[in-house]
C-alpha cells in the first residue's frame, strides 16, 4: 500500500488537488486502486453545495485520472513525466458522492500507442458504482 508521500513520488500533484490518498496496488503500465477519503472539510463543499455537500463530477474524473496516472508515470520511461487528459469518453455518474464515503478508484490501461493511451475508470463506495468512463492521456 502506497500513502500520500510515495504517491507524490510517482504522480506531480500536490495539496489541495492531489486527490487519492493510497494506492492499494498498482501493475505499472496496466492498472491500479487507488482511494480517496471523502472529508466534509474538503475545499469545493464550502460551494458545492452549501448545506447539501456532494463532491462534483469532475473531481472524481480527477481522482480516476490520478489513480491512471500512478499505472503509466510509475513506468520507469515515464518517471518525472506527467500524464495529461487527452479525453474523457463514456463518463457516467451514477450515484451521488458525500463527505464520509471512501471512493475506490480502479482504473485498467486498455490501450497504449505511444505517448497516448486510453484508461477503463471505475469509481465505487461500498461496492456501487458512483462513475465509469474511459480517460484518454497523453504523457508529456
Amino acid at each position: 500500500m502506497l500513502k500520500r508521500e510515495e504517491i507524490e513520488k510517482i504522480i506531480p500533484q500536490r495539496e489541495p488537488f492531489l486527490m487519492i490518498d493510497e494506492v492499494e496496488s498498482y501493475i505499472p503500465g496496466e492498472k491500479c486502486t487507488a482511494y480517496k477519503d471523502v472529508k466534509k472539510e474538503e475545499w469545493y463543499f464550502r460551494g458545492h453545495f452549501p448545506g447539501n455537500p456532494i463532491m462534483p463530477g469532475v473531481l472524481i474524473t480527477e481522482s480516476l485520472a490520478q489513480a491512471g496516472a500512478v499505472a503509466i508515470l510509475s513506468l520507469e520511461e515515464n518517471k518525472g513525466k506527467n500524464a495529461l487528459f487527452g479525453g474523457i469518453d463514456k463518463m457516467k455518474f451514477k450515484k451521488m458522492v458525500v463527505p464520509g464515503d471512501r471512493l475506490k478508484l480502479e482504473v485498467n490501461i486498455i490501450k497504449k500507442k505511444g505517448p497516448i493511451g486510453v484508461g477503463e475508470a471505475i469509481a465505487t463506495v461500498d461496492g456501487k458504482v458512483v462513475a465509469k468512463g474511459e480517460l484518454t492521456f497523453a504523457v508529456v
